[in-house]
């Protein structure tokens, strides 16, 4: 699949747990020449960024976040670019917190239209 991520939306399939990325976060996604980046906010985030790169179908970034607490976190994450059955794109996630302890899976996917 080389389907662009560029101006796409991500939300996630379900909340995290408090502090992080949960269902009202939305993501709004940058691609360009095999550089990713996002800029995403929602629930328990005020504010977050990601960067990183892109090969084939799959994605990997650092990311950094603002908590509605005043606390920050940062992390490592690496996602499989996956094609839902009515066309919507789907992020498998595979993520490590590197301010933290903490690591786990989640998903995101373009909002249904």
């Amino acid at each position: 699949m080389a389907r662009s991520l560029d101006g796409l939306v991500f939300v996630p399939v379900a909340d995290q747990a408090p502090g992080q990325v949960g269902r009202q976060t939305r993501f709004e996604y940058r691609e360009r020449e095999g550089g990713i980046w996002a800029e995403y906010a929602g629930g328990d985030v005020v504010r977050g960024y990601l960067v990183g790169t892109r090969a084939g179908d799959t994605v990997d970034f650092r990311y950094v976040q603002l908590r509605a607490d005043g606390s920050t976190a940062s992390g490592h994450c690496t996602s499989l670019v996956t094609e839902l059955p009515d066309g919507r794109l789907r992020l498998e996630e595979t993520w490590t917190w590197e301010s933290q302890d903490g690591s786990g899976t989640s998903a995101v996917e373009e909002p249904v239209r």
